[in-house]
């Protein structure tokens, strides 16, 4: 339009219709799932639209709540991000923050019989959870096989319940305590996590009571697991949602200070502030309230190591 020329008020009468006619296709949907940019998109009527995120969205994921609107390929493309309730996530390889699931009530920490996790792989995702406000339910999964070592399974489960943690101990093999677990999410939205190879889409399935995500072969369930899950993806399954996360070997806390790993644990977190030294770093200082504690019995060996190696691994 030439520079001063004016509109007259009917051709801005014809501009806001337009402007008010695009502005009711736009719909709001959640994220059930995505590759990159490319996304699927839940409406409110349930119906499931592909879309892609316009190029200056922030980083989106499953479980966002969006504001999308339909293009003339059939899909959509997403225009906005409503507030999160909450995330969670891990830091990528180069240390920066990457959020998986947003909008969750709890975070299924799964670990399994076999094959054998070590307590610090497990404290891993309790740091993350803790520093980042939300629930953890701790899963272990295979108790219809015989753990690969027992005395360390049973004395991970005792540290943990001793710690207040909802422990849920279930066979998806078998459906032995599944529907305890089950009845504990009713009516609430759930991501599962853990290491490749415990079982997560294998207990998708069960609680699902249907076939919903690929797993391993049945040996490979059995003794290591493959990775079979490479997407989040939100399910509705009956009673409660599930958003199924992709195993990882090591679960990266590297955007997170050493201050932060501290606050992670839950028994140390209130000692710290006890310590003689403010930037104690609780492995031979001289009072340091953590060390103490530890001498005591009031604090588990274990869990201490558990917080030595995962702060080292961040060094």
């Amino acid at each position: 339009m030439p520079a001063g020329r004016r509109l007259s008020k009917q051709q801005q009468r014809r501009i806001a219709a337009r402007m008010e006619d695009r502005s009711g296709e736009e719909r709001s949907g959640v994220i059930i799932s995505h590759n990159g940019r490319q996304l699927e998109i839940e409406d409110a009527s349930g119906d499931v639209v592909r879309c892609h995120a316009r190029a200056n969205l922030p980083q989106v994921v499953t479980g966002d709540r969006v504001n999308w609107a339909p293009d003339d390929a059939e899909g959509g493309v997403v225009t906005g991000l409503e507030p999160r309730r909450n995330e969670f996530g891990r830091a990528d390889k180069g240390g920066r923050f990457r959020p998986i699931a947003a909008n969750i009530d709890f975070v299924l920490t799964m670990f399994a019989t076999v094959p054998e996790t070590e307590m610090s792989v497990i404290d891993r995702y309790l740091v993350a959870i803790e520093n980042l406000g939300v629930q953890c339910l701790l899963v272990l999964n295979k108790i219809d096989l015989p753990p690969s070592n027992p005395t360390l399974l049973a004395r991970m489960s005792e540290i943990y319940r001793e710690l207040d943690l909802e422990l849920f101990e279930v066979s998806a093999l078998t459906g032995a305590g599944v529907d305890a677990l089950a009845k504990r999410l009713e009516g609430l939205t759930a991501v599962v996590v853990g290491q490749s190879g415990v079982g997560k889409s294998s207990l998708l399935n069960r609680l699902g009571k249907q076939p919903l995500a690929e797993v391993g072969e049945l040996d490979a369930w059995r003794r290591g697991g493959t990775h079979t899950t490479t997407a989040a993806r939100l399910f509705h399954l009956p009673g409660f949602d599930l958003i199924d996360s992709p195993g990882v070997r090591e679960f990266n806390l590297g955007h997170l200070q050493a201050s932060e790993v501290v606050d992670g644990f839950i028994e140390l977190r209130s000692l710290a502030e006890h310590c003689k030294f403010r930037d104690c770093s609780h492995r031979v200082e001289p009072g340091c309230a953590i060390l103490a504690a530890a001498e005591n019995g009031a604090v588990s060996s274990e869990r201490l190591r558990s917080y030595t190696r995962i702060l080292d691994s961040l060094q």
